[in-house]
Formats: C-alpha cells, structure tokens, sequence
C-alpha cells in the first residue's frame, strides 16, 4: 500500500489523538493501549480533535514511518466512539477515507475474484 509495502492489516484509533507525539509516543499507545504489535506490518492511524490532520505509523522491516497528512478544507470521516480499542478496517477502506469518503461506501463497487475469462 503506501511506500509498496505489503500490510496486513489497518486499524484506526477511534476518537481523537494528540498528534504531538511522534514514532515513539504513537508506538507506546498501539503497543500499551491497543495491546498490538507496533513492529508488525500493520498500518496504524491517528486523528486530530479537529479531524484535519492524521499521522499513519508503519513499521517496514528496519525502522518506522510516519506518513502525515493535513486537508487543507474539509474534514476526514472518522470514527467518534470512545472506545479504546481500535477500529480494523481494510486497506480500500482506508483509501476511501484518504479520499474524504466514509467508511461505510454503499455506492461502492463490490471486490470480485475472477475465476474465467469468458
């Protein structure tokens, strides 16, 4: 997905961040609060109060990354729950929330597998 690295999987943290922190300070909270593994080749993504703003962390085999990316209008469809614990998503579904789309796309064209070529 981002950078050409294979992931596994995609989990949002739910409500708002304090994106201050940085690869350090984002990787405590996946590993303390989420109870996951900050090394593993999941992406792991972070909002603002202001919903403008989100960081992406992403460990690739090495060291982390830290993708950061701020809408100059408009506001990222995020998930308001007070839950602590994160919100798994897919990849396209992440796409669309890059995109300003919610997650829940009803418009949306559903994955086929082709088994023929007819």
């Amino acid at each position: 997905m981002l950078n050409g690295a294979t992931v596994t999987h995609v989990y949002l943290a739910r409500g708002s961040t304090d994106l201050r922190k940085s690869i350090d300070g984002l990787a405590a909270l996946v590993q303390e609060e989420f109870h996951l593994d900050p090394f593993s080749s999941s992406l792991f993504v972070f909002c603002n109060r202001g919903r403008d703003k989100l960081k992406i962390l992403h460990w690739d085999h090495n060291g982390f990354w830290l993708y950061y990316r701020r809408l100059e209008r408009g506001k990222f469809y995020w998930p308001s729950d007070s839950s602590s614990d994160p919100l798994k998503i897919s990849p396209r579904q992440l796409r669309w929330l890059l995109d300003g789309l919610s997650l829940e796309q009803k418009q949306a064209h559903p994955a086929v597998t082709a088994r023929t070529v007819i």
